[in-house]
């Protein structure tokens, strides 16, 4: 319910077209999927300091979607109770579209 009232928000507000209302929710729709693939990757990888480069990944994956996924991903991340100071820090040079791999850490293995 959130997502549609700020989708419906940016809308009236921007006075987007249709069109482009259409692009900003498929690309926010795709952006929570890379969040989502992201923070399942967190849950299953059980490797040591991997949060940070999984949250980085995510946030990056939904920004190259375009401003709807920045919205979203910023959105989810504002949401989630975890967050550290080290993991805003990913998350804000991942939607800033810089290389997420900065913050891989040795080990992890290559399907993340």
């Amino acid at each position: 319910m959130r997502l549609f009232t700020g989708i419906v928000f940016c809308s009236l507000v921007m006075g987007v077209t249709s069109e482009s209302w259409r692009s900003f929710f498929k690309e926010a729709l795709q952006g929570v999927g890379d969040m989502g693939r992201a923070y399942w990757d967190i849950m299953i990888s059980n490797h040591q300091n991997s949060n940070r480069y999984l949250y980085a990944r995510g946030n990056y994956d939904a920004a190259q979607r375009g401003p709807g996924g920045v919205w979203a991903a910023k959105l989810i991340s504002s949401t989630v109770l975890e967050d550290s100071k080290s993991n805003e820090k990913a998350e804000e040079w991942g939607r800033s579209g810089k290389d997420p791999d900065r913050f891989r850490p040795d080990g992890l293995p290559k399907k993340y």
